[in-house]
């Protein structure tokens, strides 16, 4: 039986339908809005395995080209591997609907929402989020939902709530935030340097519309809601295990506190070790190894927490707002156009800019249309960056971190009009322990401004902890950490990251594990948050606050100019002969776009400068009375026929070759040779008479004898006549 349910978003229906597609899976929601739709279903496998220490949820979204009326392009007509962008959506899902599933389900979960249709102006992607929750919310799959995800953009001044694809591309700020009816748990996006007070007054307004769209699937589920699977309770327990948390929380505490995070791991490790040596037998069970693991994992979890809340003592022994030593260093990559090492703590991040043209820029073709970038950040996370043995490759958590990156420095980087170069930042993590992703963000800056790259204000970015004790959110005691390290990230509340210069926020990503966090807590976050960035700021500042003067003699040499729309054509000429032989003559390439603009780009920089003169001389017509520098072509017993511009040649008679009286045109100049001459005319056929500078006298008066100018004109009219 087919059920609907309905809520108005910005004059448009959200429509939530199931029972009419993808029956057998275990939940399935139809969701639409305007033009767009989205098929969202959930399975669980049919075996559950006791004691798993982890949710087993995969989430892949992704989207069919003809929901746009598209065949994908290239050589395969079948949709692939994930693009990034499906990547990132099914973080966004993936991020606020995990922690709600319960371990002790112990079945795989997996989630697939497809978008199987899109006008093209309202994005997908959120309607997949509120649908992947009510596919699960629905189902039998045990669930401590439902969430809903919007996207908050501030357009002309105002809060729009899913705003269309032309208002996002006129925001200023660009939020998703997702969370459930008690709180806010996910939020990411990037602003041009807004205000923290701006960014919780969006949150507010979202979380208003989070409530109304969780009651709006609670709705569908009292009208088709599954009974709710059972979860699988384990009937082991730990044996001894009030001895072994008197025996070994005391020397645990000792090794939670050594100074790095090395010397951390071995202490905890080699503690571990000794209470497994002698408790070997009892753990020769499977079972009771697992507890005994869990139990170290509570008791490292229980000794961090109280120690931040009762004594505001950190592991690393600084205080909640204590940000570790930061060092910035520039230029320790010679043959790279840009480079910089940024290490905070034992979190370091090797940053490498590249410039490129226009032909290096990133091409998207997907269904929003095509569309083309010149900033391009990507993050590299090698398993040596955490003392480890693992895969190389490029994952979720890569293309996520650096996408958040990205986000953060992009509103700073030049115009294409302003600095015409496609800019690519690669960071690579060397170390980590704590936020790579805002060390890539502090790299990426000191990069790039080493590169020579006119970013409008340098970015720095930092992560913020939370710790809290009591009711959800609101925390009878809350910390508030600023630069978290790795160990905080994992065992506490909240991980909140912001990015931004010294005038606003520009980057801004939020995970929380609790039901949300009070207004109070994120506003002290925010500000705790804001003087971090600053001080980190004044230590890049340092270092390097401005591009350098000239980029590198690696990069490539560009040029551009812009030229009348109706010479496009002649420049490109007849299946691209002009422009192609003018790439192949000046070892250069040149592109030309519909507007009139064209970039050169060169080798060198006199290779750009002559092929813009070169470009100049086909598209600018001659004007009477300017100077040219020309080139000897032919020579006549009446004169030489000089190429004042690619293509244009004029004639210099011999009575305007000298001042004086002269027998035969070689006396002056020969083939080959450049000379400045000045137009004089262009007669009535469209012919250029030129006259050689060094015949003019002081008055602007070509001199020479009558004789020779009598006979010359007779010998030339004689020539063209021929």
């Amino acid at each position: 039986m087919i059920q609907k349910v309905t809520y108005t978003i910005a004059g448009e229906e959200l429509i939530l339908e199931t029972g009419r597609i993808a029956k057998q899976a275990n939940g399935a929601v139809f969701a639409q809005y305007a033009g767009s739709a989205v098929l969202a279903t959930a399975c669980a496998s049919s075996e559950s395995v006791e004691g798993m220490d982890y949710v087993p949820l995969t989430v892949d979204y992704n989207e069919k080209y003809y929901a746009a009326g598209k065949i994908p392009g290239g050589f395969i007509k079948r949709e692939s591997r994930p693009k990034d962008k499906e990547i990132l959506v099914s973080r966004l899902i993936d991020r606020p609907m995990r922690p709600l599933f319960d371990k002790a389900f112990g079945r795989e979960i997996q989630v697939v929402p497809t978008t199987l249709s899109t006008d093209q102006v309202n994005p997908p992607d959120m309607l997949a989020i509120t649908a992947s929750s009510a596919a699960v919310h629905i189902s039998d799959i045990p669930f401590n939902g439902p969430i809903a995800g919007v996207r908050i953009c501030q357009v002309n001044g105002e809060l729009v709530v899913n705003p269309t694809y032309e208002e996002i591309e006129k925001s200023t700020l660009e939020i998703v935030v997702a969370g459930t009816k008690e709180g806010i748990t996910m939020v990411e996006g990037g602003a041009s340097e807004v205000s923290e007070d701006l960014m919780i007054e969006a949150l507010e307004k979202a979380h208003a519309v989070i409530i109304e769209l969780c009651g709006l699937q609670d709705k569908l589920r009292e009208l088709v809601g599954k009974p709710k699977l059972p979860l699988t309770q384990s009937s082991y327990t730990l044996e001894n295990a009030d001895a072994i948390r008197a025996a070994a929380k005391p020397r645990l505490e000792s090794a939670c506190f050594l100074k790095t995070k090395q010397e951390r791991h071995a202490g905890i490790a080699q503690v571990k070790a000794e209470f497994e040596a002698q408790y070997a037998a009892q753990l020769e069970d499977e079972n009771q190894k697992k507890l005994f693991d869990a139990l170290f994992e509570d008791l490292q979890y229980e000794i961090l927490r109280s120690s931040i809340l009762d004594r505001g003592l950190r592991v690393d022994g600084r205080g909640t707002e204590d940000i570790r030593d930061i060092s910035c260093e520039i230029g320790i990559l010679k043959r790279t156009h840009g480079s910089a090492l940024f290490t905070r703590g034992e979190t370091q991040s090797l940053v490498v800019t590249t410039l490129g043209t226009v032909f290096d820029e990133q091409v998207f073709d997907d269904i929003e249309g095509d569309k083309r970038e010149n900033f391009i950040l990507h993050y590299n996370f090698p398993p040596y960056s955490v003392g480890e043995v693992g895969r190389m490759g490029t994952g979720r958590r890569e293309i996520g971190h650096g996408n958040l990156a990205r986000r953060a420095l992009e509103p700073m980087v030049p115009s294409k009009e302003v600095f015409p170069y496609t800019v690519r930042v690669v960071s690579e993590i060397m170390e980590s322990n704590g936020s790579s992703s805002m060390a890539s963000v502090c790299g990426g800056t000191l990069s790039m401004l080493h590169a020579g790259v006119p970013m409008k204000k340098p970015v720095a970015g930092i992560a913020m902890g939370l710790i809290t004790e009591g009711k959800g959110g609101s925390g009878d005691r809350f910390a508030v950490l600023s630069d978290i390290l790795g160990e905080e990230d994992h065992l506490g509340d909240m991980d909140f990251k912001v990015a931004g210069t010294e005038d606003g926020i520009t980057g801004f990503q939020m995970d929380i594990k609790i039901a949300g966090v009070s207004p109070e807590i994120m506003r002290k976050a925010m500000d705790q948050a804001k003087r971090g960035r600053l001080h980190i700021l004044s230590i890049m500042n340092a270092t390097i606050s401005k591009p350098v003067d000239t980029i590198s003699e690696y990069a490539p040499k560009i040029v551009t100019l812009r030229i009348d729309i109706d010479k496009i054509g002649a420049l490109i000429g007849p299946g691209g002969k002009n422009i192609k032989a003018l790439c192949e003559q000046y070892s250069v390439r040149i592109n030309t776009e519909d507007d009139g603009t064209v970039t050169i780009f060169g080798k060198s920089s006199k290779d750009a400068e002559d092929a813009k003169a070169a470009v100049l001389g086909i598209v600018l017509d001659p004007e009477v009375g300017r100077i040219y520098q020309g080139t000897v072509k032919r020579i006549m017993d009446f004169g030489t026929f000089v190429e004042i511009l690619p293509g244009k040649e004029g004639l210099v008679h011999i009575s305007k070759l000298s001042r004086q009286r002269i027998n035969q045109v070689t006396d002056v100049v020969h083939e080959g040779d450049s000379i400045p001459v000045k137009l004089l005319e262009i007669d009535k056929l469209g012919r250029l008479n030129l006259s050689y500078i060094d015949a003019i006298d002081p008055d602007g008066a070509p001199q020479g004898g009558d004789d020779n100018s009598g006979r010359g004109s007779q010998r030339r009219d004689e020539h063209r006549r021929r």
